[in-house]
């Protein structure tokens, strides 16, 4: 597998016969071989997590197909609903469906986000791969105790779904600007579920939250497992 950072919590993944791109809405795309078909999955609305820009990737090839929290239906313009109603999926949280690829398959299963939209768990060439889009434990200092913990009751009962399962990628986000509870998403992750690799994202480009995870007493026992990203278009191989 490569895996390329692209823009805060946008990442691609190319895999032997087909290519994942997650949450893309701006930022320097990598070459993707033309020959393998191109999955481009939004978690939300968000605009940090969607733009109609994603729509003129299929303008370039034809084997592109989108997978959509059905939210950004609504926001879809006209000219690619029509152009592209055959390759557009809207999904909501609950779902597991599995799309045809050549001689492969790709099983998607969707989560409840504790913010908008959805999560997504990918199955495909015998890896596991896991992008929580805006589902974190969204647990803000200042914030009412009660609506806190209601956060982070929520947050559990997603992340109860994912119970002994082992992620080969995790995407999960790090907020610097939850202060002291940045860590919570990604250490309420690991107390249910396993990781392989942890790929921090939603950081708005502040790298030095990521040796902060790795230093955090949380994170013992996995933190050798958190990728430490530098730079926007790095590239990790698997």
């Amino acid at each position: 597998m490569k895996i390329t950072y692209i823009h805060h919590s946008s990442f691609s993944v190319e895999l032997e016969n087909a290519v994942i791109l997650f949450d893309y809405f701006k930022g320097t795309l990598p070459e993707f071989p033309a020959g393998k078909p191109l999955f481009i999955f939004a978690s939300h609305f968000h605009a940090d997590h969607y733009a109609p820009v994603i729509f003129q990737l299929g303008e370039k090839r034809e084997n592109v197909f989108y997978i959509l929290s059905k939210e950004i239906g609504k926001k879809i313009p006209e000219e690619y609903r029509k152009r592209y109603k055959d390759r557009i999926r809207l999904v909501k949280a609950g779902e597991r469906f599995c799309l045809n690829i050549s001689e492969e398959s790709l099983i998607v299963e969707t989560f409840h986000s504790t913010d908008e939209g959805v999560a997504f768990w990918l199955s495909c060439e015998g890896k596991e791969i896991y992008h929580a889009g805006d589902l974190n434990n969204w647990w803000w200092e200042g914030e009412d105790m009660a609506w806190n913990r209601n956060m982070a009751a929520s947050y559990k009962q997603e992340m109860k779904k994912l119970s002994g399962r082992t992620a080969d990628l995790a995407f999960i986000p790090v907020d610097p600007r939850q202060e002291q509870w940045f860590y919570l998403g990604a250490a309420g992750f690991m107390e249910q579920a396993d990781a392989k690799w942890i790929f921090p994202m939603h950081f708005w480009e502040d790298y030095t939250i990521i040796p902060k995870l790795i230093e955090h007493p949380s994170s013992e026992g996995w933190r050798d497992r958190i990728v430490e990203i530098h730079k926007e278009g790095e590239e990790f191989i698997r």
